[in-house]
């Protein structure tokens, strides 16, 4: 048996095992099939009573690589989606974040915008995620399969979706009493309508497949929610939201879907692959990403090439980085801010802030006052 995470965004170009799923033909072809509807095909055009929620939500898409997720507007101008439709997964090659678009409430107004930091190459910055290299193998990181992402201005004017941290043990209760449902573009639905997938369940338990196997599969399986809401193309990064008095409320990210593959074996090697069988779909929990959303939200980020190439130098000094001092915000940068936030005790981000280069700065003055004083 071996198991899988497959992404529920539409990638019709260079496909990869994992996305063979979303098209019957060759790249740029229509005819794409649901990837997890389960049983009967339940989703239905957005109601009215949800029509609030069509002002905070959009398409996020890339023309050059064919990449189309849906997107929700978590604060004036930041969204969050899925970390896989901007940074795919682990062996893939990653789409230019420079092609990204956001088009909010594409049904009627697509009030557009690019990536902050756009004009100047600086896009990599303005965006906060899980990882950036995803594993869909064992251990899935679907946990970690979110994206923060700030816009080069406030299209989200009309309001945002309100994130709710809820245990999920608590959200499983909310399915239970039919209070979690999923809106999300669907390109196999009403082509980029938002569609309304009725009250759907989440568990941890499913037939065939138990929780004591499926937490072994995943990394940091605390946060994941499985739910059976119907998707397809395009829904990755499609919240999960739960019916309050206030209005909907966001207690997880849509990411993809879970499927164990059953194969047959001989001399250690896989001569056969049978027909995968559907589990369940996969969430985030909002737990994964809520206070990263509040630091993002504060974060001054450095704007020029010349800031990151200073900080990429005094990290080096630091012996934290050991890439090159090129002005570009990559995993390697990210992961030594990482390690220095860890080292001294500091909120772990990853974040090219404002503050975190004056910290370093004012740091070594310090340290080589006394080598000026004795001199």
């Amino acid at each position: 048996m071996q198991h899988a995470l497959v992404m529920a965004s539409i990638c019709a170009a260079s496909l990869s095992p994992a996305q063979a799923w979303q098209s019957r033909t060759a790249a740029g072809s229509s005819l794409v099939e649901p990837v997890a509807v389960f049983g009967t095909d339940e989703r239905v055009p957005l109601p009215a009573k949800y029509k609030g929620v069509q002002e905070k939500m959009g398409l996020l898409f890339s023309l050059r690589s064919r990449t189309v997720c849906t997107a929700f507007c978590v604060a004036p101008s930041i969204i969050a989606t899925a970390g896989h439709c901007l940074h795919r997964t682990m062996g893939e090659r990653p789409p230019r974040l420079a092609d990204f678009w956001f088009a909010r409430n594409y049904d009627a107004v697509r009030d557009y915008a690019r990536i902050a930091g756009h004009a100047n190459g600086a896009m990599a910055q303005h965006v906060m995620s899980g990882s950036m290299s995803l594993n869909i193998r064992p251990p899935i990181d679907a946990t970690r399969d979110w994206a923060l992402v700030r816009l080069a201005r406030p299209v989200c004017r009309k309001g945002t979706l309100p994130i709710r941290v809820l245990p999920v043990e608590q959200v499983m209760a909310e399915a239970g009493a039919n209070r979690v449902f999923q809106v999300s573009y669907h390109r196999d639905f009403t082509p980029w309508r938002l569609a309304y997938s009725r009250p759907c369940g989440v568990a941890r338990d499913f037939d065939g497949a138990g929780w004591a196997t499926i937490g072994q599969d995943f990394a940091n399986p605390e946060q994941l929610l499985l739910h059976t809401c119907d998707t397809g193309g395009a829904s990755s990064g499609s919240p999960l939201l739960l019916d309050t008095a206030r209005g909907p409320e966001v207690v997880g990210i849509n990411v993809g879907t879970y499927v164990q593959s059953k194969v047959v074996m001989q001399d250690g090697k896989v001569t056969q692959r049978l027909k995968a069988d559907t589990v369940a779909n996969t969430g985030v929990s909002a737990a994964a990403f809520a206070a990263k959303l509040d630091a993002f939200r504060q974060a001054v980020i450095l704007a020029l090439p010349a800031q990151i190439r200073e900080l990429q130098a005094a990290l080096k000094r630091q012996r934290l980085y050991a890439g090159a001092i090129d002005g570009n915000y990559g995993a390697a940068l990210r992961a030594a801010i990482e390690a220095y936030e860890k080292v001294h005790g500091l909120p772990v981000t990853g974040l090219a802030t404002q503050a975190l280069l004056k910290r370093l700065t004012a740091r070594e003055s310090v340290q080589r006052a006394p080598r000026r004083a004795r001199s």
